[in-house]
């Protein structure tokens, strides 16, 4: 092991209980926080794509792809920054929300970010509804943004602190299917409305409002996990809730750890400076990378855009809004892949199998746009190649679905110890939020500029990340939260960062004394 000698760190412990009707319940409840992100990943790309939403808050695109005797580029019909701003702005505000909701998080409990997040997105559903302006509509989309922010911040820390280590990441994973299952019900709708002779645009805007009562009224009914209620100092009421999501009265050891978390949670006063600690660096790196290479993919740029993709490629209204229906079919169906899979072939399996595949398809469908339409943005594609580029986005979309998907929320939000998860789970969505929206703001503008290569653009990024999976991602499938110190610890290159004392089982209190 590099840093030093090799500890015992011991065989990684195994608690009583396992799964039972009443976590999967509250889990399936829970996850469907992913909605609200899923919906609005899909339905502005569809709203932005149709005439009417065009002609009335940004008319200048509207005259560009529509007027023939403007000698416009296929690439960049689309181009406008007041446009992107509209799509992008959500992702700005959920940023900042997600540094609040970390602090919410910590003091009140998972269930109330879920409450607020869903709550101030169904006021943001309402105003973008009913908007007469752009004005109105950046202001429900910030709204949203915040929204998104706090359930983002909450969902996957409450899925991972419920479910028992065995099935933490199926479990986890229904936060991405209800993503994906946004994105498509977000598709359809835009798909249905964009046949409406008036006012589709208002009525996919304000479906949004579903998904936020839906967030809403679940986070009420839903019961605290034992890790907040112990961060709370409700000592009785942890047990007692970790006994009823187990399924069994034979908890103690299970109990012990994380009562010893919490302690050595409460002895940490400043969880944003103590997550810059060595001992916090590989956790600190994960929660930035892992986010920030999962925008890389370019999966966003192409749920955000799909509609607006596909009309650019060739296809005509109607043929590219389903088309992205199609895709988000794809992107359903490939989740559950990943749920069936994690926990039986691991993280570091679905990364490596699914950054290879991505890299394949960007590589295939870059060449093939770049053959047709070259780089002045001239021609058009016959059915066949049309077809033939969308069946490669699908195969590319079902990679990301059973691989960065997911796995990029679900790995950051086992990893990190009580005492800084909040600071650490708030890192990393501020992190995907700053980069999805620097993606969605730029996309549009990268594809007028740099034309088929920026699938190429993509697949660089992926070789990248697949590399650094390989090398630097320890394998956490089956781990019990509280003991993932020891899977860092035994780690080639982290373990020099994790002292002996941190690894569960023996972690030093302040005290001096040594809990077993």
């Amino acid at each position: 092991m590099a840093g030093g000698a090799i500890v015992s760190t011991g065989p990684i412990k195994n608690y009583n209980g396992g799964m039972t009707a009443f976590v999967f319940i509250t889990c399936v409840v829970a996850a469907t926080g992913g909605l609200i992100f899923g919906y609005d990943l899909g339905i502005s790309g569809g709203v932005t794509s149709m005439n009417e939403f065009l002609k009335k808050f940004f008319p200048s695109v509207y005259k560009r792809m529509n007027d023939d005797s403007i000698k416009q580029s296929q690439y960049c019909k689309f181009d406008s920054q007041l446009l992107t701003s509209f799509t992008s702005c959500l992702y700005l505000a959920a940023l900042v929300a997600s540094f609040f909701a970390s602090a919410v998080t910590r003091i009140f409990g998972r269930k109330i970010s879920m409450l607020i997040g869903g709550t101030v997105f169904l006021v943001g559903s309402i105003i973008n509804g009913i908007a007469s302006n752009v004005l109105m509509l950046i202001i429900g989309r910030l709204l949203l943004g915040v929204g998104v922010g706090f359930a983002n911040q909450s969902v996957p820390v409450y899925l991972s602190e419920m479910a028992p280590a065995k099935v933490r990441g199926a479990l986890n994973m229904g936060f991405q299917l209800a993503i994906t299952i946004g994105i498509l019900v977000a598709n359809l709708v835009n798909y249905g409305t964009a046949q409406m002779k008036k006012n589709g645009w208002r009525w996919s805007l304000a479906i949004a409002a579903v998904p936020a009562v839906i967030m809403s009224v679940g986070s009420v009914l839903l019961p605290d996990t034992p890790n907040s209620l112990l961060e709370r100092g409700h000592m009785e009421k942890a047990k007692s809730m970790l006994e009823k999501i187990r399924g069994t009265s034979e908890v103690d050891e299970e109990f012990q750890d994380l009562m010893d978390a919490s302690q050595q949670s409460k002895m940490v006063e400043h969880p944003w400076r103590n997550i810059t600690q060595p001992r916090y660096r590989p956790q600190l790196v994960m929660a930035i990378l892992i986010p920030f290479f999962q925008q890389l993919t370019g999966i966003n740029a192409i749920m955000f855009y799909a509609p607006v993709l596909f009309k650019t490629l060739g296809f005509g209204d109607n043929a590219s809004l389903m088309s992205a229906v199609i895709t988000g079919l794809v992107n359903v169906f490939a989740t559950f892949v990943s749920i069936f899979t994690v926990d039986k072939y691991g993280r570091r399996f679905l990364f490596l199998e699914g950054g290879i595949q991505m890299i394949v398809c960007q590589i295939l469908v870059g060449t093939l746009i770049g053959l047709k339409f070259g780089t002045t943005g001239e021609g058009s594609m016959s059915k066949g190649y049309s077809d033939l580029v969308l069946i490669l986005i699908c195969v590319y979309v079902a990679a990301f679905a059973w691989s960065w998907g997911p796995l990029g929320w679900l790995v950051p939000s086992e990893i990190f110890p009580l005492e800084i998860r909040s600071a650490g789970q708030a890192i990393n969505v501020s992190v995907n939020m700053f980069f999805t929206f620097i993606i969605a703001q730029i996309f549009l503008n990268l594809l007028c500029h740099m034309k088929f290569g920026l699938f190429l653009f993509f697949a660089a990024w992926e070789i990248v990340m697949t590399i650094f999976i390989y090398f630097f991602l320890p394998e956490t499938k089956n781990v019990p939260i509280e003991e993932m110190n020891r899977v860092w610890k035994q780690h080639w290159f982290w373990g020099k960062y994790i002292p002996d004392d941190a690894v569960a089982g023996g972690i030093q209190l302040s005290a001096g004394k040594s809990v077993a």
